[in-house]
């Protein structure tokens, strides 16, 4: 661990040009799962298991990096409360993703064991960005009480939490679109699914745009960037499968865009 955190600062160098390698790649190859499947991934397992044992290690290893943590070991209200807290906000998320999400799926999809293993090596990765920073790397201080009342936190909280919002209701609607064992494909409608045929990314953009600005960090708009380096490509991938799915009349009479109302 030592050896890791005196190379923080190439790790966030590093992950920082991956996301701009992978930005560009994504707009050539299509992640092959969900309704971009496709077999030349490779071996592939059910699509619960696989969300669970992608985003769990995430959860656990910023877990492990709290407690951990000399700063956080005697929990004093000057110097550990407020990075808890970040800690909470960070981890709301992933509880869902990891405990929840994954057994709201219907249908019978699988993901490629290629698919799953980059996304946990990411999630590792970015769980040291994340508590590499909170509770080793931050300067002394920096999160006092007096944090919680400066105004890139109480922006970014409402930023994040809109986000989350936006995120969870857009997985709801596209949940709703199947009954049990369904593994058709539909077009959403309600909703920002009106403007955007990507809401649900539209929202996880939104919030860890919202979580960088409220921890006012070079790690945390390195994981916006990396959100937005994702997510952007795999809305313009659907998008596509989309118009060839119902046709690009219907894209067009409704004026869809991809991932940003009016925009893109």
């Amino acid at each position: 661990m030592k050896f890791l955190l005196d190379q923080y600062d190439v790790f966030l160098l590093v992950m920082a040009a991956l996301a701009v390698v992978v930005f560009i790649a994504l707009h050539f190859v299509d992640a092959g799962y969900g309704i971009t499947a496709d077999k030349k991934w490779g071996f592939a397992i059910n699509n619960k298991i696989a969300w669970l044992c992608m985003e769990t290690p995430v959860f656990f290893f910023m877990t492990c990096l709290c407690f951990y943590s000399p700063r956080m070991a005697s929990f004093d209200i000057t110097t550990s409360v407020v990075p808890f807290i970040l800690f909470l906000f960070f981890q709301s998320h992933y509880i869902r993703r990891s405990f929840i999400f994954p057994f709201l799926l219907k249908g019978k999809s699988k993901m490629p064991v290629a698919v799953m293993m980059m996304g946990v090596f990411f999630n590792c990765c970015n769980a040291f960005m994340q508590g590499g920073w909170l509770f080793f790397k931050s300067p002394e201080g920096m999160y006092s009480p007096e944090w919680l009342w400066t105004p890139q936190f109480i922006i970014g909280s409402i930023i994040f939490f809109g986000g989350m919002t936006l995120n969870i209701q857009s997985d709801k609607i596209i949940q709703g679109l199947r009954k049990p064992g369904d593994s058709s494909h539909y077009l959403p409608s309600k909703g920002l699914f009106r403007y955007i045929t990507g809401a649900h990314y539209f929202g996880e953009i939104i919030e860890w745009t919202g979580f960088a600005i409220l921890t006012w960090s070079i790690p945390s708009a390195i994981f916006a960037l990396w959100t937005f380096a994702n997510l952007v490509p795999r809305a313009n991938a659907i998008y596509k499968k989309y118009r060839k799915l119902f046709g690009d009349e219907i894209i067009r009479e409704r004026k869809l865009k991809r991932i940003f109302p009016y925009i893109y």
